[in-house]
This record gives C-alpha cells, structure tokens and sequence, in this order.
C-alpha cells in the first residue's frame, strides 16, 4: 500500500482520493441492514455530491448546515459538504428556537434534511429564505448512497474542491457561557487530528470502528469516522447509540474497537456482564473512552468483562478532538491519567501566563497544527482564550514526571462553596465506589449565602437500595465535611446532553434544585418542648447573640457560618456530652431537628434499644405525630440529660 502523504498538507477529499487509488475496493462505510460501500464508490459519490452543491452556488466556505439523523447518509454528506464547502452539523433533535439561533448565527447558505422527515428546521430555513435541499437515502445501494432534489441554480464564487487552509466543519461551543462560541475547524486541523487518533490506536486497512457517537459531535467526525478513513479502515455507521442493539452490532460487523463517552460505556457494561458468548466472538482490539472522564473502577470492569484495553483520550472541539491519549500495551497506561500528549503540545500555565512544572497544577493549554486559530467573529473570546500562542482550554490538571497529563476540573465546574473549593470529579470518585451506585455527578447548587453548595445526583445499580442518608454518610467517612453534597437526588436517569455527555454547568436548574435562601422569612415562632431543646436554644443564642430562637430556624438563616457552626457543635460536646455530626449539622440546621439526632445518640449510648427504635420511626411520621411522640418521651433519660 502506498504510504499516505503528511495529512497536514491535505485535504478531506485527498485523503479519499488516496485511499480509492490504492484501495478501490476495500470498504469504507457500513451500516446496519445496508450493503457495504467501498472506498472507490465512496470517492464517486463525494465528487458527485460536491458538483450538485457547486450546482446551486455552493463553493469553498460556504455554510451547509445538516440536519440529518445517525446513519451513513450523514456520514457521507459530512465529507462531500466539507470537501466542497463548509459543514455545519446541527442536531436533528433540535426545537424550532435553537435552529433558529443557529441558522441565523451560521449564516447558512443551504439547509439539507432528509426527505420525509417532518424536521422544524424547514419552517425557520423557510422564514430566513434558506433554500433547502431533500436527501433521500437509496434503499437498495450502498450504504450512503443518495440523491439531492432542491436548490436553485446559481454559480457558487470558489467551485471545486478546497485548499488546506479553507474552513471544513464549523461546531457551536457547549460551553459556559450563556452564547455559544463558532469554532471555525479546517482542513489542516481535521487531518492533522485523523492522523493523531490513527497513530494513536494504530489504526489498519484491518481495523472497523462500531460508531455510535452522534455524526453531528466532532468526537463521532473525527475519533470514529475520520481517523478509520484515514487508515483505510472501515466504520459501521448505525443509527446511533441503542444499548439493546449494541452487543448485536458488534457481533455482526466483528468491529475490533468502539469509541463512545462514559455514561454509554456504563449502559454497555450493564448488558455486557451476561453477553460473555458474544464478546468471545467478537475481535475487539480495544476499546476508547473520551469526552468526559472515566471512572476508574469502571475502566477496570470493562476491560475485565471485554478482556481488551481501555484507552482513555482527552478531546475537544477547539483541537479537533484529540490532544491527549494513553498508548495501546505494551506502553504503560494509567488510570484517572488520560495519557501524554497525542498530537498537540501540552503544557500547564498559571494564571500570568507563565509555564509550570511537572507536578504543579495549573490551567491546561495547547499548541498545534489540529488547534483552531481563534473563535469566529469573537475578538474578546480569543484574547482570553489566546496566552503567547497557546489555547487554554479551560480544565485544571497537572503533568507528571513521565508527562502523562491527569485532570482535576473544569475551571468553571470547581464548586465554590463560601470560600472552599472543591472539585466535582473527586466527589464522583468517591460515589461511584458506593456498591449501590452505577452513575453518580456532582454539580454546584445555588445558596444565597455561600454562593454554592454541593450537590450530586446518583442512579442506583439493578436490584439494589441505598438511602440518601446512607450515602452521605459513606461519603462522610472518605471526604471532609465540607465536601458532602448537600443534596443526593437518586433518579432513574441522569440528565444528558444530546452527545451522551453530562454538563455539570445548569444540571442544578434542570433537577429542580432551587436556591436554599438563608435570608428567606423566618418560620412562625415554635418554642422548645423538651429539656434538650432548652439546652439547644441557649447554646443558639449566645452564640449567635440572638434572642426568642424558634426551634424551626435554621441556623444559616440567622447569620451563622462554618465558624459559628463549629461553636455550636464544640458547645453541644462540652455542655450535653454529646458528639453530633457536622455533616448532620450543615444538613439538618434547626434546633427541632439537631434535639432529634441527640436523642438517637443518647440512646445509642444508654443502650435503650426501646427508644431507639421508636426514634428510628419519627422519620416516617407527620410532624405532628412526631411531636406526639416526643412529648410522651420527656422523662426518658436520653432526652432529659
């Protein structure tokens, strides 16, 4: 086979042409319930697609903007868009509101859809005089094989095929601020990046990628579909991520790796632990992980259950994708690392801009030929996101001694809780190892007074139970108090992005987690009932020096804090003997409710296995039950004391 010319120096279009040269018959693109479409077939149809666009005055950097479902057919149309013009992917999932933001901010010249689907995007390409073009996949031919109907004849300023340095793929940041950013991707960038990720996994004529990421995410474009061209390798194109049918497929297309982020690898895993027949059949070299971090201990259960490597890679839109990845074995990989770098430079720069050494942490930045070179029409953008040539991308992290690169945080998802920093990702680690939990996020929650809290939202693994109690307390006996989420929602599913990807940033709102308002009014004045609750009341009111405290008030209300709080809890330990949890403190603030948690201890400590069990139920009974009960107890010991 003829060695393949340096890709920096390339094009999409030449990357094919090679490859239907030297291996006209090779597949290149399948899909399920398709015929296969060789690497020559593939070649006559982007030059077909592209004079049909060039046709309708469409040339070099022109927007098409494609709204098109999972399959072969995007495949396809990604390249001959991009190889003719500019691609712009859009989500078909998308509400009419956002293809109209889009459009409008694209500046598309031409709208293509997949004909006989009802798509909202018609009527906004409609209402802005977009011209829209019809796709209708050819049943019977090879996998992505169709015609264009649409368009009016015109002739486009830069026909043919584009240059190196021409914009093929433009993507919209999902990033944090409240408009996304347009990242303008060439030619160089896309091939340099193809290449990395090829040598990376060391990609073969022999490899096929099962790819299951969304064709309009650049971790579908480039990790799967690109790179396997690249190598003259072929990509099964399904209809998306469907965890019922995933096993099936690969046992079909006797794919030898996958790419997807976390949470797929986590719906894989489930179905895999039972599925061993079929993973023996299949000759999966190994299996890749990116775009969002991989627990470590689910790293280990997949390549136990798969019996492959897992390769763990570090991707973004602004590079391309790839900017770092651990080695195939021999090479060592490291767990929670997500390798050296894999194409681009890496290194760690503070906030003055200066480089630091290994094993400092510091703000990620990146140089090389597969990095854009800036945000589009953003000129404030670039000048923060631009430091003496190299992009900062915005997560924490550090090198080791060995230049293996290991991320803390995004810099914008660090919890800020009332001066305390702590990092999500640490948080997840330690959830995740609860043996109830199959998926855990942490996120920050709003509160008026620190700013914000810690919160977290956890799906439980089949056929098991776990409290959210009793996972605070797991977490409370690993983390500093400080730490422990505030809020664990346990949830069937965990909120995800269109590309399977969680975002931290705004899950708070999306669950419904308000703001806890510390200055909010204060509850009816409800005076203590029991001898402890007297005892609380006082200790409440000289610390914070206020009188007539109710024992409804929550402390943050009144003007307490992590100081004041540990006065409190070191008062309750001198005067009442008793040890209470700061964890319970912060999550419980009310006299009624810290008297309640005394009173379990106390029983605890006197061995009243009586009263603990009734205390045990005031959890499940109204409050004025639970106050019946308690002024039953009033001459116990454990609450007199």
């Amino acid at each position: 086979m003829n060695q393949i010319p340096s890709l920096p120096s390339l094009c999409l279009h030449q990357l094919l042409k090679i490859q239907a040269e030297n291996n006209p018959d090779a597949i290149a693109i399948a899909a399920p319930d398709r015929p296969h479409l060789t690497y020559l077939q593939l070649w006559v149809q982007v030059n077909d697609i592209v004079a049909q666009l060039n046709a309708i005055g469409i040339g070099r950097n022109d927007r098409v903007a494609i709204a098109l479902p999972n399959g072969p057919e995007m495949a396809v149309a990604f390249l001959a868009s991009a190889s003719g013009g500019t691609c712009a992917p859009l989500n078909p999932a998308y509400k009419a509101s956002e293809f109209d933001f889009y459009l409008s901010d694209l500046n598309s010249k031409v709208l293509i859809v997949q004909a006989g689907i009802d798509s909202p995007a018609i009527a906004v390409a409609q209402k802005r005089d977009i011209p829209i073009v019809q796709l209708s996949p050819i049943s019977d031919a090879p996998a992505g094989i169709f015609t264009l109907l649409g368009g009016q004849l015109s002739e486009p300023e830069l026909p043919g095929f584009a240059a190196p340095d021409d914009t093929a793929l433009v993507l919209h940041t999902s990033g944090t601020t409240s408009r996304p950013k347009i990242v303008p991707l060439t030619h160089k960038n896309l091939c340099t990046s193809a290449q990395n990720i090829r040598k990376t996994l060391q990609l073969t004529p022999d490899d096929r990628c099962l790819n299951v990421m969304p064709l309009f995410h650049i971790h579908g474009l480039i990790a799967a579909l690109l790179s396997s061209l690249s190598a003259g390798a072929s990509v099964v194109c399904t209809p998306g991520f469907y965890s019922p049918k995933f096993l099936d497929w690969l046992d079909e297309f006797q794919a030898t790796w996958y790419s997807c982020v976390p949470t797929m690898h986590q719906a894989i895993l489930a179905r895999s632990r039972t599925a061993q027949e079929i993973i023996a059949r299949t000759p999966i070299r190994f299996i890749r992980s990116s775009s969002a971090a991989l627990s470590p201990s689910v790293m280990a259960e997949i390549e136990t259950v798969f019996n492959s490597p897992v390769i763990e890679a570090y991707g973004m839109t602004e590079a391309a994708h790839q900017m770092a990845s651990n080695p195939l074995p021999p090479s060592q990989r490291k767990p929670g690392s997500v390798g050296p770098a894999a194409g681009p430079e890496i290194s760690i720069m503070d906030e003055a801009g200066n480089l630091l050494p290994p094993g400092e942490i510091g703000e990620i930045v990146i140089r090389g030929a597969n990095v854009t070179s800036g945000y589009e029409n953003n000129p404030k953008a670039n000048e923060t996101a631009f430091t003496n040539g190299w992009f900062r991308t915005g997560d924490r992290g550090y090198l080791d001694s060995e230049n293996y690169l290991f991320i803390q945080d995004r810099i914008k998802e660090i919890i800020n809780r009332g001066g305390e920093k702590i990092s999500p990702r640490e948080v997840d680690e330690v959830l995740l190892n609860h043996p109830a939990i199959a998926e855990a996020v942490t996120f920050a929650a709003p509160h008026t007074l620190l700013g914000e809290d810690v919160a977290a939202v956890a799906v439980l693994k089949p056929n098991t139970t776990a409290t959210e109690r009793e996972i605070k307390e797991f977490v409370a006996q690993r983390l500093a108090d400080f730490k422990v989420p505030r809020a664990i929602l346990i949830v069937g599913e965990i909120p995800k992005g269109a590309t399977g990807k969680i975002q931290r940033i705004g899950l708070a709102q999306k669950l419904g987690l308000t703001t806890s308002d510390p200055i909010a009014p204060r509850p009816t004045f409800a005076p203590p009932r029991t001898p402890i609750e007297e005892k609380l009341q006082r200790i409440w009111s000289e610390v914070l020096q206020i009188d007539d405290i109710g024992i409804n008030d929550n402390f943050f209300q009144l003007g307490g804090d992590s100081l004041l709080a540990s006065q409190i809890i070191n008062r309750i330990r001198d005067v009442l003997q008793v040890e209470l949890s700061f964890l319970f403190f912060f999550q419980q603030p009310t006299i009624a409710n810290v008297a309640i948690e005394m009173i379990k201890v106390n029983a605890k400590q006197t061995e009243d296995d009586a009263l603990a069990e009734i205390l045990a139920d005031l959890e499940t009974l109204s409050e004025e039950e639970a106050l019946k009960v308690l002024s039953n107890l009033k001459n116990s010991p454990a609450i007199d004391r």
